[in-house]
């Protein structure tokens, strides 16, 4: 039995036992006329102040038809949906929307009274900005569509919502601008979100894997924000947003290298500002790649890439250290990467102390019982100093420098030019969804170049970026 007999018994009966556990509560009641009424409600997920206001009250005073219809017509709740399978209730009930039965009903209620868990809109910890909006995606969905929706007043915005995750029924939502947004992207990404078989779907960092198509490359392939203003503007540029319910952080497609070095401050002052910090943000990430490498390359292979006084001080320093260079420099790198696990990992706190112990006390107590040199612990210290100037590229350039260290000590400043110009290559065959991630560098857009690491004024950005595809190519009057 699948449908509504209209059979009160029958159908609460039916209801418990694909519902059986003790959270989900039945609360029978009689209209005017004697009618029984029936509601089914999951407790911890349903608001019972507003069922009661909504649903029960005005049925406490209804002596009309039995249908479905007219029923419907007497409740004040906002969200009603008629439903005959006794499945398709139970996924209400689970969902938080109680389900309401009566006597000779020819289908169920589902009426929307969903407690709403979700902390208030604030700064994202990830995208602190000193200039700018301030809010930032929340764990709710429907609080997430509402923010996008409040940028984006527009009657071309489309929020095409699915569930996926046999079990969470997880809400995902995929956002974008009709007739601007490239169609063959938002039907590639549909398809791929419709193909998903999964039991959990707990973040939207799960969507990643699939939306990529070498989910264990080093390069991602998929955007990623916290703040609304930035996906907003993302998607007026054409590309495709995506909103997962129990998660803050939203993604988009397609991805370019390049988004990575900028910031929302950058459209909130001077280009010349914008463009400068940019390029700071390139030399941090550089400098903190191949810094140790070139330090480890120099020391075991090419003394002369020092400058004479720079050599004598670096000779007196690593005089009489254990370690052979290469080993000196990942001992560092790894007690540098130990200390960031465990800081975040710590209590807040006992993270800061930890922090003091370990930038002092162990770095100190190292030098100076000459287990390590001082300026291996000045360059990883830079060096993860700079890494953090791109926290979206963390990951994986933290494994690039890595690779890099070892390349360097083993075959001196040939390998590191050999497996820089690999990296180049590699990264030149990377697509996110039939886009090369380097544009507008490779293949080289001059249009889009004007908003990539150089920013230039307003004025100068009346186009869509070309690399995207986008329908309507002119945002702005000229």
């Amino acid at each position: 039995m699948n449908k509504i007999t209209g059979t009160l018994r029958r159908d609460e009966a039916e209801l418990k036992r694909l519902l059986p556990a003790e959270d989900v509560l039945t609360f029978p009641f009689r209209g005017q006329d004697g009618r029984e009424f029936l509601l089914v409600f999951a407790d911890p997920v349903t608001d019972k102040e507003l069922l009661g206001e909504q649903v029960i009250r005005p049925l406490g005073d209804y002596g009309g038809g039995m249908s479905a219809k007219e029923v419907a017509e007497c409740l004040t709740s906002p969200e009603i949906k008629q439903l005959s399978r006794v499945s398709d209730l139970a996924a209400e009930i689970l969902a938080g929307n109680p389900v309401l039965l009566w006597e000779g009903a020819d289908a169920g209620l589902a009426c929307g009274t969903k407690k709403v868990f979700a902390r208030a809109v604030a700064e994202p910890p990830t995208d602190v900005t000193v200039k700018g909006p301030r809010e930032g995606f929340v764990e709710d969905v429907k609080i997430n569509c509402a923010l996008v929706r409040k940028r984006l007043k527009t009657c071309e915005l489309r929020l095409h919502t699915v569930q996926i995750g046999r079990r969470s029924k997880t809400a995902v939502t995929v956002c974008y601008l009709d007739g601007i947004s490239d169609m063959a992207v938002v039907k590639q990404v549909k398809r791929i979100l419709r193909r998903i078989d999964i039991d959990v779907l707990p973040d939207s960092s799960y969507l990643i894997h699939f939306l990529s198509p070498k989910p264990h490359s080093l390069v991602k392939r998929v955007g990623t924000t916290e703040k609304p203003d930035i996906f907003c503007a993302k998607i007026a540029e054409g590309r495709v947003g995506i909103l997962a319910d129990g998660s803050p952080i939203a993604l988009t497609v397609p991805y370019l290298l390049a988004e990575d070095f900028q910031s929302a401050e950058d459209y909130f002052v001077p280009a010349a500002r914008a463009t400068f910090t940019r390029l700071l943000r390139l030399f941090a990430l550089l400098t903190a790649i191949y810094l140790p490498a070139f330090y480890i390359a120099a020391q075991l292979y090419k003394l002369q890439l020092f400058p004479v006084k720079l050599l004598l001080t670096i000779m007196g320093s690593i005089q009489g250290i254990p370690l052979s260079p290469s080993l000196e420099m990942l001992l560092v790198l790894l007690v540098l990467e130990v200390l960031n696990e465990a800081s975040i990992r710590m209590p807040k706190y006992v993270g800061m102390a930890l922090s003091v112990v370990g930038a002092l006390v162990l770095g100190e107590t190292a030098v100076r019982a000459g287990f390590v040199s001082t300026p291996a612990i000045i360059i990883i210290a830079f060096s993860g100093i700079g890494l953090y100037a791109v926290p979206n590229l963390i990951e994986a350039t933290s494994v690039v420098r890595l690779l890099m260290l070892l390349v360097a000590g083993s075959t001196g400043p040939y390998g590191i030019i050999l497996f820089t110009a690999f990296l180049l290559c590699f990264l030149c065959r990377c697509e996110s969804f039939g886009t090369s991630v380097l544009a507008p560098f490779s293949p080289l857009i001059a249009r889009d170049l004007k908003d990539s690491l150089v920013k230039y004024e307003l004025s100068a950005l009346g186009m869509r970026p070309r690399a995207l595809n986008s329908k309507n190519k002119r945002r702005m009057a000229p």
